[in-house]
């Protein structure tokens, strides 16, 4: 199966649409019709994100809040992170200054670890030209390109977002999966060797570890298309095979489906992930 948009598209074109490149990002945003640009940074157990931006972050970027406007309140039945309802995604959307029909680039200082979430969010919510930073705040510093102190408050945004233009899967359609499932958590916690936040450690049975820093280069870039297409290949995940995504609680994979997407692979997100599946006790853990 090839990511939505990308039939007969070429690998280049197909990687242009979900990453972009510092340079190439500074070029556009001195252009006619720049993207709105949202600074996602955030950690697990850390909440310094919003103190983070503050100090510096890319001329007219908007910080988004990942815990309080890119999910639902958590609870054990749905997860850390539940995907939240459309109409609060909106409301934050526009509050962001995003306009219809305008470009959309998400940033944090990991990767695009946590920046994943907002894209897979306003893809999944229908937004078609939505790309990350590749390699992040780094990249876009390592190219000489400067940071701006404070807050942005943009003019409100128009934009109508709907749901489901990126497929997902609940906890049954996990146990049944008939294809690659990958866990995106770090390898020791799909082995069940530590656990920091969720009740059960282990991993959900026939699922295959592939960690999501296993994406990135040392300097915290994806890595090139081809040794993307070998990994995934490598863990069973390929066009054309049904692949399945979960992590924690539905954030890092984001990271994942996109490093699919940036190769033509579609995959489904589980977005209870581990934070679901291990609160509920009727389900096994390998």
């Amino acid at each position: 199966m090839t990511a939505p948009g990308t039939h007969g598209a070429q690998p280049d074109e197909v990687r242009a649409a979900v990453l972009v490149d510092a340079v190439t990002l500074a070029g556009e945003l001195a252009g006619d019709e720049p993207p709105a640009l949202l600074d996602v940074r955030w950690a697990l157990g850390r909440a310094d994100g919003h103190e983070q931006y503050l100090a510096g972050h890319l001329p007219g970027a908007v910080f988004v809040d990942l815990d309080r406007e890119l999910a639902a309140p958590p609870s054990a039945q749905a997860g850390r992170h539940p995907l939240p309802d459309v109409a609060t995604l909106e409301a934050a959307a526009r509050r962001w200054g995003l306009r219809e029909g305008a470009p959309v680039v998400a940033y944090d200082a990991s990767g695009g670890t946590s920046a994943a979430r907002a894209w897979w969010l306003l893809r999944w919510a229908g937004l078609r030209d939505v790309r990350l930073l590749d390699g992040g705040l780094a990249a876009w510093t390592g190219a000489g390109l400067s940071l701006e102190p404070g807050e942005v408050t943009p003019e409100a945004g128009d934009v109508v977002l709907g749901a489901g233009a990126l497929p997902t899967i609940d906890a049954d359609g996990a146990a049944a999966w008939d294809g690659a499932l990958l866990d995106a958590r770090a390898g020791e916690r799909y082995r069940g060797e530590v656990e920091p936040v969720d009740p059960r450690a282990g991993h959900i049975p026939g699922a295959v570890s592939a960690p999501t820093g296993e994406n990135l280069d040392a300097d915290g870039a994806f890595l090139p298309a081809d040794r993307l297409r070998e990994r995934f290949r490598a863990l069973g995940a390929a066009a054309g095979a049904p692949v399945a995504v979960y992590c924690g609680s539905g954030v890092t994979a984001t990271h994942e489906v996109a490093a699919l997407a940036s190769i033509g692979v579609e995959a489904s997100l589980y977005p209870g992930s581990w934070s679901q599946w291990s609160h509920d006790p009727a389900r096994p853990v390998a």
